[in-house]
C-alpha cells in the first residue's frame, strides 16, 4: 500500500536487520536510550536514502554542489517521500542574517513599505540594509560598530620598548613596532602613563603625518600613522581571521549610534506608515508588530498584510513572541533555530512531505513543548508525514505511533523493543515504558549554604538590573520559559564576572578529521605509551598520525 513506508533489512551502524512499516500522514515518535540506534534508523537510513535519491535526480554538476549522503545498509525501502530534516543545528549565518531575513518577514515588510509608506523613497530593494541605498551610512547595514578598547590595547605601565602595545606584530620583535620606535616621535623608554595628552593622541589616533626627526632606519617615503587607524585598516576592515582572537580581546562591539541597531539609512527611517518606519518595526516584539500590521487598512496591500500577520502569528504560537526582527540569527539558540525552521515549513505551500525532527523538546519549557506539539500536528494536518526522535513524555504522547529502539546502547541496541500507542508503552516492560510509568521522588530538604557567587544589578538584552546569589558547592537549576533570560544571565553575565567558570553545552566538539574520543580526552598518548613499553617499539608506531598510519588511507 502507498500509505505505508516500508523498510526491510536495515543494518546501518548497530541496527540488527530491522524491518518495519511507518504509516504516512501520521506522527511517529522513535524513542529509546541514547545510542540505541534511533538516529541510525531515522537519519542514517530513512532521511539519508530520501535525500540521496532526490539528489540523483539533478545533473552531475548540481550533485557536486549538494551534500553527499552515503547509501544506507538496507535491503529495501519502498514508498519513501521526499524528506526535510529539521534539526537543532543553529541557524548561524553571517553578520547580515537576522530573524527578519531568515523568516522572509523582512522581505514582506520591505514590499509593504515600498507600496504605502510616505514619503515614497523607491521600491522594495531601497529598504534593504544590504543595498547601498538602504544601508546605514555609519555601520553599512550591520547594526553595530566595533571600537578598540584602549585599556586592553595598551599597557600604560610599560614603554614602547617594553611591549606596551598588546597586539601581535606591534610588540618587541614585531616589525610594525618599528613604525613607532623609529619614527622619532616618542621616547621609547618612557612609560605610556607618563605621556602628555598630545603624545598619547599622536601614538593612538594620528591619521597620517611625516615624522620630523626619524632615525636612519625609518623608510624615506613612509608616513607615520597612529596605532588605532593602522589596526582598523589592516585588521578590522579586512576582517582578518589570522588575528581573530587578539582582535576579539581588544574590540568592543556596540550598537550603531546612528541607526540604533536597525541597520537602515536616514532616508529609509523617514518613510512611515501610521507614524512608524520599518526601523521601528524591527525593534518591536512580535505581538506588538502584529498589532501594528492589523491596524493598517489599505485595499492595495491586503495580500501582503495577511501574509505578514500569518507569519508573525506562527512565531507567537511557537513561543518566539519575545524576538525582534533585527535579532542576528547567530545569537539564536539551537531550540530557537529549530522552531523558526518549523514556522517556515508550517507556512509552506508544500504537502506530502516527510518531516523529520531531531529531539525538538531539548531545552524547552513545558509550556513551549505544547506549542511545538501544535506545530507538529499542524504539519500533519496539511497532509504531511512526521517522524520524530525524542525522549520527552509530552512529545511522545502526541504520537499516533511509537517505536522504541533498544534495549540498550551500542551493540546492545539496534532492535525494535516496542511498537504501539502511548498507553500501551506505559504498560510495557521496556526501559522507556518503565521510566515513564515510574513515580519519581522529589528532594524536599533545604540545605544551608555559607558562601555564594553574587551578581548585583546586572543588565543585558532582556535581563534588567537583576541581582542573584548562587550557592557554592551546590547544584542550582535556572529555569523559565524560552527567551526569559536564562542563558543571558548565566552564559553571559555570570561568565563575564566569573571568567574561570566552565560552560558545558551542546555545541559541537571542534576537531579535525583525525580526531576521535581518545585524542579529545587526551588518553591516546598514554595508551600508545603502554603499547610501546610492552612491545619495545616506538610509540609512533601505534599512532595513525605517525609510523603506524595505514599506507592506503
Amino acid at each position: 500500500m502507498n500509505d505505508l513506508i516500508s523498510i526491510e533489512g536495515a543494518k546501518t551502524n548497530n541496527l540488527k536487520n530491522l524491518s518495519l512499516k511507518l504509516s504516512k500522514y501520521q506522527v511517529t515518535v522513535v524513542t529509546g536510550v541514547s545510542g540505541s540506534g534511533k538516529s541510525s534508523l531515522v537519519f542514517d537510513t530513512l532521511a539519508a536514502e530520501s535525500q540521496r535519491l532526490l539528489n540523483e535526480t539533478y545533473s552531475s554538476y548540481i550533485q557536486q554542489l549538494l551534500p553527499h549522503y552515503s547509501q544506507p545498509i538496507v535491503d529495501k525501502i519502498e514508498n519513501l517521500p521526499v524528506s526535510i530534516v529539521i534539526n537543532q543545528k543553529k541557524l548561524g549565518g553571517n553578520a547580515r542574517s537576522t530573524v527578519g531575513t531568515v523568516t522572509d518577514i523582512y522581505s514582506s515588510l520591505r514590499l509593504l513599505f515600498s507600496r504605502v509608506a510616505t514619503p515614497f523613497i523607491g521600491y522594495s530593494m531601497n529598504y534593504s540594509f544590504n543595498n547601498p541605498k538602504g544601508m546605514c551610512e555609519v555601520c553599512k547595514g550591520l547594526g553595530e560598530v566595533k571600537e578598540i578598547d584602549v585599556d586592553k590595547l595598551i599597557d600604560f605601565d610599560k614603554s614602547l620598548s617594553e611591549g606596551a602595545i598588546q597586539f601581535p606584530t606591534f610588540q618587541p620583535g614585531g616589525w610594525r613596532l618599528s613604525r613607532y620606535t623609529e619614527s622619532g616621535n616618542f621616547d621609547n623608554n618612557k612609560k605610556i602613563k607618563d605621556y602628555l595628552a598630545e603624545e598619547l593622541d599622536r601614538l593612538l589616533n594620528d591619521l597620517g603625518s611625516t615624522p620630523s626627526n626619524p632615525t636612519n632606519k625609518w623608510p624615506k617615503t613612509a608616513r607615520y600613522e597612529g596605532i588605532i587607524p593602522r589596526i582598523t585598516k589592516n585588521f578590522i576592515e579586512k576582517e582578518s581571521t589570522q588575528y581573530s582572537a587578539p582582535l576579539n580581546h581588544i574590540l568592543q562591539v556596540k550598537e550603531c549610534p546612528n541607526c540604533q541597531g536597525t541597520r537602515v539609512s536616514k532616508l529609509v527611517r523617514s518613510a512611515k506608515i501610521n507614524g512608524k518606519s520599518i526601523a521601528d518595526c524591527v525593534r518591536m516584539p512580535i505581538p506588538e508588530l502584529n498589532k501594528f500590521i492589523k491596524e493598517i487598512h489599505s485595499s492595495a496591500v491586503q495580500v501582503i498584510l495577511k501574509d505578514l500577520s500569518k507569519k508573525l502569528q506562527s512565531l507567537e504560537e511557537v513561543g518566539l513572541g519575545y524576538l525582534f526582527l533585527n535579532r542576528p540569527t547567530a545569537t539564536l539558540s539551537g531550540g530557537e533555530s529549530q522552531r523558526i525552521k518549523m514556522v517556515k515549513h508550517l507556512n509552506s505551500a508544500l504537502s506530502d512531505i516527510l518531516y523529520i525532527f531531531d529531539e525538538p523538546s531539548i531545552g524547552l519549557h513545558p509550556e513551549d513543548i505544547q506549542k511545538i506539539a501544535k506545530i507538529i500536528r499542524g504539519l500533519k494536518d496539511k497532509g504531511n508525514t512526521v517522524v520524530l526522535v525524542d525522549h520527552d513524555p509530552d512529545i511522545i504522547q502526541i504520537a499516533d505511533h511509537i517505536i522504541e529502539i533498544g534495549p540498550g546502547s551500542g551493540d546492545s541496541g539496534g532492535k525494535i523493543t516496542f511498537e504501539g500507542t502511548y498507553d500501551e508503552l506505559l504498560k510495557s516492560n521496556t526501559i522507556t515504558g518503565r521510566a515513564l510509568a515510574d513515580q519519581l521522588n522529589v528532594n524536599t530538604q533545604r540545605q544551608q549554604f555559607s558562601s555564594y557567587y553574587e551578581l548585583n544589578e546586572v543588565s543585558l538584552h532582556n535581563v534588567v538590573n537583576a541581582s542573584v546569589v548562587l550557592p557554592k558547592q551546590a547544584l542550582t537549576v535556572v529555569t523559565g520559559v524560552a527567551g526569559s533570560g536564562k542563558s543571558t544571565l548565566i552564559r553571559y553575565l555570570f561568565k563575564k564576572k566569573y571568567p574561570e567558570a566552565s560552560i558545558l553545552d551542546q555545541s559541537q566538539i571542534n576537531g579535525n578529521i583525525r580526531s576521535n574520543v581518545l585524542t579529545y580526552l587526551n588518553v591516546f598518548d598514554k595508551i600508545r605509551s603502554i603499547y610501546a613499553q610492552c612491545s619495545g617499539k616506538s610509540a609512533s608506531l601505534f599512532s595513525y598520525n605517525g609510523k603506524g598510519a595505514c599506507p592506503l588511507c
